[in-house]
């Protein structure tokens, strides 16, 4: 497009002629406002538009309203601010039109200012003034120009049709012909109107300036009119002599064409070729080349093509969805197979596809489980999608199979119930079995029986016995001894099945039940038929030579109680420090009191970690004092008093003390010990005894008058109110010994501590009432009493009541009343069990309140110990992995996560795999990080918590994998569907989101900023 400076030059200075003539007329007055114009008119035809428009303004203010000279200043003034780009340049020409409406230069005005637009490059603005211009006033030549610079507008504006319309009186003009022609056919070929476009460009086809985009448009109209025969002969020719910027469309043209011609080897290279628009390729342009590696069995880079199809869905996402899943069977990658299968099975383009796609899903999901819906549901829906499949049966048949393989036991039963038949209710009844344990494991005895119950009228005698078995256990943990033992027994008896499993631990379980009803010969009859064993593991078999050792010593058959007790000592783990303490025990019982110190000193000196020493050190007290050797005698008491201050042989320890002192005549001593427990544990039996004591020092020192004035300064002595006192304590202890609890035995306790507020007997009484309320589960009520023993002094009860009372707070949730008590629990027990229940509740109290480092010190001292329950071992190895991950110690979690896989079950073993595969992904071991998801989701799916929270990792495995399909699909499906966990829906957006944004960068299908 030419123009033609020069002929414009000319023309302006005609019009400044023109003016110069006619304000020849004008009157002397106006010389000087006229010499002003001129001066600026040249300004303007020398570009100096600034200087101009000051100059032209200047005379617009002088000029004559109305006056011609005003008039012509106003126009050139206006067309300054067209040059300059003045904001309020359209204003001014519409100002001039409005004021001066029969102006010859209107017009002008409006062809002048689109025409300056126009040179500009600026479209919009050029059409908005061209289309202001009265065509039937302009010259013929000025029509045809103002005809193709309007096309050419409405062909930048993207206004092909009305551009069409403009360039088609041109197409044979001496001009604009060639140029218009060639615009022409190509907003024909933009309105795909093929054969215009062809005949059209064809005729200007070798035109020097459009040649080569003519070669292409005629090539690609050749392609979609399906010559792709030609397309590839002209394609391959045009290749090597075009310009760069079309190198990538012609080697397009040139691979699709070989594509729809099915030969794919060809195509490879040219599909390869094509760099994408704006170097973005979409959806089409992945599937084409990924299928044409399908078809070569490269699955793997057919893989690498097909995983970028996202976003879309239509035909060809539904197509390569289907084969991207073929290539994940071909290369036994079922799990990304089923993702892909349901992405094609949820599309409609292609129904056989569907249907097989649909198939193929359902079959994956019973093979390799599924994490977004419950493997028996899919396979449901798609019997009821289609029921007239020919693998309706199939399907059907592993709809139980599903339940039972996800250990929704359940929904298998619900399922069974619903469709009743005799092989439904047989299976029905091992269901039930399987339901039971579960319940079972987590600890739901009461709910477990009834399943256990049905499961024995199964007619496979495994499962029958089996839930005999189960039964008994179940009524033994509900600690209904007798009915559990009378089971056992009666299993016992008719056992049919070898003793593998779960029947190895009968006589076990028989000599526990005999043990807890106190029938210790018939437990020590059992006990060492269960010992017969010889594959036993350790702590079972240890627990059991423990028990063995009880029974012998409840019997007073303290030679065999040694004899196995000595197993267990020797051993120095598994109870070890118990069973030397035991073994002391019974040769005091046999009067070998100087064995009876050996072991005692065993147990001092030999476990450094041990519950037991302070009982070691009193019965060594104890002995040295049968055998008169008071020196040693004092030194352990002494010991116990010193590093066990919190014991509770602590005032039996120094009443002993006092005795042995005064036996020696050493009374001032004796008479120090036994105030000292007076005043230390005062309204204690020790304390009476002790005040009873000193009388006799007091009057074997003859200060009678002493004794009565220290005995005036003890609140618990009464001497006259002793008798009434004991009295009526004793008669409301004996309704709480005797009788069932009730109002009646309330009222009694209650009786009493009205009575004698301060009376002998208030501790035992309070801690009577605590119990009381306790049992009847009025906690309220019972914290009163409570309080009022753990508030005392050291006593007998202050143990159970710190136990009972942190129960209590444990109950409600209320840590911050639980902790202090777990913590004196923990420094004054005697009993191992409450050692053991205070440091695991401190560790999950430590752990609740969000304080870490105790959390993970107490759970630390719980693994220490040498028995403990494979649940508690379990908890305080959570209580580490968690309070690592909390503390950012993944060393640390990661250690301890790894043990607890190793024995957990349930929703611990889906929390234990989840973090496997979080730490393998942080790692970049995205293979083996999946195979961990893959596994929780098809053994744990039913913990949907852990099993959507793998998902993500899962998600992010893939993206490192550089599998955009999988990775995309797997997020997007954890965000659509699991929308009640809020914190992972929050994660996966946030991961997809930058999936997204960074695939965007090459995939024009991909929209970054999709919502889900």
């Amino acid at each position: 497009m030419k123009f033609h400076f020069l002929k414009k030059l000319i023309l302006s200075l005609a019009l400044s002629f023109a003016a110069m003539n006619s304000y020849s007329q004008q009157t002397i007055a106006d010389a000087t406002d006229l010499t002003a114009y001129n001066n600026a008119l040249n300004l303007y035809n020398t570009k100096a538009y600034a200087a101009a428009q000051k100059t032209f303004e200047s005379v617009l203010k002088k000029a004559s309203t109305g006056s011609n000279l005003k008039a012509d200043a106003s126009y050139y003034d206006a067309l300054c601010a067209v040059k300059l780009n003045q904001p309020d340049a359209d204003s001014k020409i519409l100002s001039f039109v409005e004021e001066n409406p029969n102006s010859n230069k209107k017009n002008t005005a409006f062809f002048t200012v689109a025409n300056y637009y126009f040179a500009n490059k600026k479209a919009a603005y050029a059409l908005k003034w061209f289309q202001k211009v009265a065509a039937d006033e302009l010259s013929k030549k000025d029509q045809k120009e103002l005809n193709f610079k309007m096309g050419y507008c409405f062909l930048v504006t993207k206004n092909l049709t009305l551009a069409k319309a403009r360039f088609l009186p041109l197409i044979n003009d001496a001009k604009y012909g060639n140029d218009s022609r060639y615009y022409f056919g190509f907003i024909s070929y933009k309105l795909e109107d093929y054969g215009v476009a062809e005949s059209t460009l064809k005729e200007i086809a070798d035109n020097e300036s459009y040649r080569a985009e003519i070669s292409y448009y005629l090539l690609d109209i050749s392609f979609k009119a399906g010559k792709f025969e030609r397309c590839i002969a002209v394609g391959l020719e045009l290749l090597p002599t075009l310009d760069k910027k079309f190198t990538s469309d012609v080697s397009k043209i040139i691979g699709e064409s070989y594509f729809n011609l099915k030969k794919y080897t060809e195509a490879i290279p040219y599909l390869k070729g094509y760099k994408g628009t704006k170097g973005k390729w979409n959806n089409t342009d992945f599937y084409q080349l990924g299928y044409a590696y399908y078809k070569q069995n490269d699955y793997e880079t057919a893989i690498n093509s097909f995983n970028k199809i996202i976003d879309e869905k239509n035909k060809v996402s539904q197509n390569a969805y289907y084969h991207l899943a073929e290539c994940y069977i071909n290369l036994d990658k079922k799990a990304a197979a089923l993702n892909a299968f349901k992405s094609a099975a949820e599309m409609n383009f292609d129904k056989n596809i569907q249907e097989d796609a649909a198939l193929s899903y359902a079959k994956l999901s019973y093979e390799e489980g599924n994490p977004f819906q419950p493997v028996s549901e899919v396979l449901q829906n798609y019997l009821k999608a289609y029921p007239k499949s020919k693998a309706y049966k199939e399907i059907n048949e592993l709809v139980v199979s599903s339940f039972l393989n996800q250990k929704n036991y359940e929904g298998a039963l619900t399922f069974l119930s619903e469709k009743k038949s005799e092989e439904n209710i047989a299976l029905s009844l091992e269901v039930s079995f399987y339901r039971g344990i579960q319940l079972f494991n987590k600890n739901e005895y009461q709910d477990a029986l009834s399943y256990f119950t049905e499961g024995k009228k199964s007619e496979y005698l495994e499962i029958k016995q089996k839930s005999h078995y189960w039964e008994a256990e179940t009524t033994y943990r509900l600690e209904n001894y007798r009915e559990a033992l009378a089971k056992f027994i009666l299993l016992n008896s008719s056992l049919k099945l070898d003793r593998t499993d779960d029947f190895v631990f009968i006589d076990y379980n028989i000599g526990y039940s005999h043990f807890k009803l106190k029938e210790y010969e018939k437990a020590v009859a059992a006990f060492s038929k269960f010992l017969q064993n010889n594959a036993l593991s350790d702590p079972i078999k240890y627990d059991a030579l423990i028990r063995l050792g009880d029974s012998y010593f409840a019997t007073t058959n303290y030679r065999d109680a040694i004899t196995t007790y000595k197993i267990v000592s020797n051993h120095l783990n598994f109870g070890a420090d118990y069973a030397a303490y035991q073994i002391a025990m019974s040769y005091g019982f046999i009067d070998d009191n100087e064995a009876k110190i050996v072991f005692l000193k065993k147990v001092l000196n030999e476990h450094q970690v041990s519950n037991l020493k302070d009982d070691a050190l009193y019965q060594l007290g104890n002995t040295y004092s049968k055998l008169k050797d008071h020196k040693n005698a004092h030194i352990a008491y002494d010991r116990l008093v010193e590093k066990h201050p919190k014991s509770v042989f602590l005032s039996r320890s120094l009443l002993r003390q006092g005795l042995l002192y005064f036996n020696d005549n050493e009374n001032m001593q004796s008479l120090m010990k036994y105030k000292d427990v007076a005043a230390r544990f005062p309204n204690s039996p020790d304390a009476l005894e002790a005040v009873a004591n000193a009388r006799n020092v007091y009057i074997e020192e003859g200060s009678l008058e002493d004794y009565v004035n220290w005995i005036a300064t003890l609140k618990f002595i009464n001497v006259t109110n002793s008798e009434l006192d004991n009295t009526t304590f004793a008669i409301a202890e004996k309704k709480y010994i005797t009788s069932k609890v009730g109002e009646e035995i309330i009222a009694s306790l209650q009786k009493y501590l009205r009575e004698f507020p301060e009376g002998l007997h208030q501790i035992k009484a309070n801690y009577y009432l605590g119990d009381v309320f306790f049992k009847v589960k009025e906690f309220k009520k019972a914290i009163t009493y409570y309080d009022f023993i753990i508030n005392g002094d050291l006593s007998e009860y202050t143990e159970e009541s710190l136990n009972k009372l942190s129960q209590i707070y444990l109950k409600e949730g209320n840590f911050n009343e639980a902790l202090p008590l777990l913590d004196r629990l923990e420094q004054e027990a005697y009993v191992s069990e409450n050692i053991l229940f205070a440091q695991s509740n401190l560790m999950k109290g430590y752990y609740e309140t969000e304080a870490y480092e105790p959390a993970i010190v107490y759970a630390k001292k719980i693994l220490q110990r040498d028995k403990i329950d494979t649940t508690i071992e379990n908890d305080a190895k959570t209580i580490i992995a968690r309070s690592s991950i909390k503390t950012a110690d993944f060393n640390t979690a990661e250690a301890y996560y790894s043990e607890i896989e190793k024995t957990a079950n349930e929703e611990l073993k889906a929390e234990a795999l989840y973090y496997n595969a979080y730490f393998k992904n942080q790692q970049k071991e995205y293979e083996a990080s999946n195979k961990v998801v893959q596994k929780l989701i098809a053994e744990n799916a039913t913990y949907k918590y852990w099993a959507v929270k793998s998902y993500v990792v899962m998600g992010k495995n893939y993206y490192g994998l550089d599998d955009v399909y999988q990775a995309t699909f797997v997020l997007e499906n954890v965000i659509k569907n699991f929308k009640e966990f809020k914190d992972i829906i929050q994660s996966a957006q946030i991961e997809l989101d930058s999936i997204k944004k960074n695939e965007a960068k090459t995939n024009n299908s991909v929209t970054p900023e999709k919502q889900y």
